[in-house]
């Protein structure tokens, strides 16, 4: 293939060198003007020829994409990185000398990144375009000298935060002491794919025998040492089955501590099961391959206090019933006259919403409620998003700012409120959503009302599973779980339902927000609009709305059964 390259080279330089003779340049000879235009056409295709060989070689999948620049650190780091990744060496077994692996432990030098492009390259015309080079672009350059310091501290405590919530003790490495009498990692071991690691924990134990050995295998990678101990044999090394072995103990001990592992066989989240024996004994562990956990963070200002501007939306979903949906506008400049409200807005004839720091997103007529939810909460860009409905109004006890620091303090990813009717009552509509697992039929979906427990330091406030149509939640974990758009006009529950392992809820009655009246006078008729909105909004028990969430619950969430209170 390199061949290749260079004989289609070699012609375009050739090409490009061709010149035409004054001779040829006549035009007043008719023959001399016809091989004029047939050389330049035999010129031309020879270009396009040209640029089509190139492009078809650059695009060609070869094994070479495979291959990775192993010297991106240099050699002497090794040995320091190597010791940097043993983990809880064991005092007696670090005065036992060892001999580095370049080749493999250059691997392990590969897990960090350094922001670098490719060097070098040929300076001919088209070369950027056939034979692209790697650019590196760091991106801190985007701000200014002066702030960036700032700007790194804001996202450091941003990211603190995001692993507090994403990490569980699931995450921890633990290591099984030996006593069977295989020493290994029951819990920890991760891998990104096609990368490398070293197996920590790995020993043996107890054995008093003339002669040591252990047998690893895996699946979906292949076994190597970073070091070779004196007084080891090693067998199968660059394998998916290694064999160590030796009459000292304490040395292959401390073969065993370089022992590392490299997927292989790409996926991006999956996990292979290493089995491990000794004469006798037998034991598996499994170690998780997987893409790093990508994190999303919200630049939201310096200030000390909540910035409920940078960091909160409203969204909210109307249809025909505008002149509510402008009490809840007005109600919201009142307290938070800077803060964006997007409306998502499925009327037949769309009413002008205009005015500072709001979106307002025509759909299709009757396109529905969840459709609605989806289009205004895909367009926010701040950290939390604030749902409610477009009849509710906002009152001095709407207090977002209470909202927002249960969710800054806490690993919640929603807090729902309180609802405050006309008539004076108020409700928080907390639900504790269970599965109860079945057989070819299906599972039992069961809802109660209630809550789990109340959450520590804020007394108002409880954990549950399911809350009322006003709630603050983390803008990237509702987008995540997402509206089914299929649930037009009669659906709220089946969104927490969807939720139902990934959205950690709370819910605090402190935060009230009030509900417009429902009560008609019997001397006020109804218009037309609130008739075709009633239509839409209270379908019969039997409608196809009806029929289409029981639908959706059988099929999609696989449910034979729903039990609620």
């Amino acid at each position: 293939m390199t061949v290749l390259r260079q004989e289609v080279k070699r012609l375009l330089v050739r090409v490009f060198a061709l010149r035409w003779s004054k001779d040829d340049c006549s035009i007043l000879d008719p023959q001399r003007f016809r091989m004029r235009s047939v050389r330049k056409t035999v010129l031309l295709a020879i270009l396009v020829s040209v640029v089509l060989v190139l492009a078809l070689l650059h695009s060609w999948p070869t094994r070479t994409y495979t291959t990775v620049d192993v010297w991106q650190r240099p050699v002497p780091l090794l040995d320091r990185r190597l010791e940097e990744r043993l983990s809880d060496v064991d005092r007696q077994l670090g005065n036992i000398p060892f001999h580095v692996r370049d080749n493999v432990a250059i691997l392990l030098a590969q897990n960090g990144c350094v922001c670098e492009g490719e060097r070098g390259g040929v300076n001919l015309p088209f070369a950027q375009l056939l034979f692209p080079r790697v650019s590196a672009q760091p991106l801190h350059t985007a701000f200014e000298a002066s702030e960036l310091e700032e700007i790194k501290r804001r996202r450091a405590k941003e990211y603190d935060s995001f692993q507090k919530r994403s990490q569980t003790p699931a995450d921890v490495l633990m290591v099984a002491e030996a006593n069977n009498p295989l020493q290994y990692p029951t819990q920890g071991v991760e891998v990104r794919p096609l990368k490398t690691i070293i197996i920590p924990g790995l020993a043996l134990h107890d054995l008093h025998r003339d002669h040591h050995s252990i047998n690893i295998t895996t699946t979906l990678g292949t076994l190597n040492v970073a070091a070779e101990v004196d007084g080891v044999k090693v067998k199968g090394d660059g394998e998916m089955h290694m064999s160590v072995s030796s009459s000292l103990l304490p040395n292959l001990n401390r073969q065993l501590q370089f022992v590392t592992y490299t997927n292989t066989l790409f996926h991006p989240s999956t996990a292979d099961t290493v089995q491990i024996e000794t004469e006798g004994h037998q034991a598996a562990f499994t170690i998780k391959i997987h893409h790093g956990v990508t994190p999303k963070l919200y630049n939201t200002g310096s200030k000390g206090d909540y910035n409920i501007s940078a960091l909160v939306t409203i969204a909210t979903k109307t249809f025909l019933r505008y002149d509510k949906l402008q009490d809840l506008i007005d109600s919201i400049r009142k307290y938070y006259p800077t803060v964006t409200i997007i409306i998502a807005d499925d009327s037949e004839n769309p009413q002008t919403i205009s005015g500072s720091h709001i979106e307002h997103y025509i759909m299709p007529f009757g396109k529905g409620w969840f459709a609605g939810r989806n289009l205004a909460i895909s367009q926010v860009t701040t950290k939390y998003v604030l749902w409610v409905d477009d009849d509710f109004i906002f009152s001095a006890n709407t207090k977002l700012e209470k909202l927002v620091d249960v969710l800054e303090r806490t690993t919640l990813d929603l807090v729902g409120g309180a609802v405050r009717e006309a008539t004076g009552y108020t409700s928080t509509y907390r639900q504790t959503i269970s599965i109860e697992p079945g057989e070819e039929d299906g599972d039992c979906l069961h809802m109660r009302r209630g809550f789990h427990h109340i959450i520590q330091g804020f007394p108002n406030c409880v954990v549950t599973d399911g809350v009322i149509n006003f709630f603050l939640a983390r803008t990237d974990k509702v987008q995540q779980v997402g509206f089914d758009p299929r649930l037009a006009r009669v659906a709220h529950m089946e969104f927490f339902i969807d939720g139902l392992g990934s959205l950690h809820v709370g819910s605090c009655d402190d935060v009230i927000i009030n509900h417009a009246t429902k009560i008609k006078l019997p001397w006020v008729g109804q218009s037309n609009s609130d008739k075709t909105y009633a239509k839409f909004r209270y379908p019969l028990a039997s409608s196809d709305a009806t029929q289409t969430k029981n639908g959706l619950l059988f099929f999609k969430n696989r449910f034979q059964c729903l039990t609620h209170n």
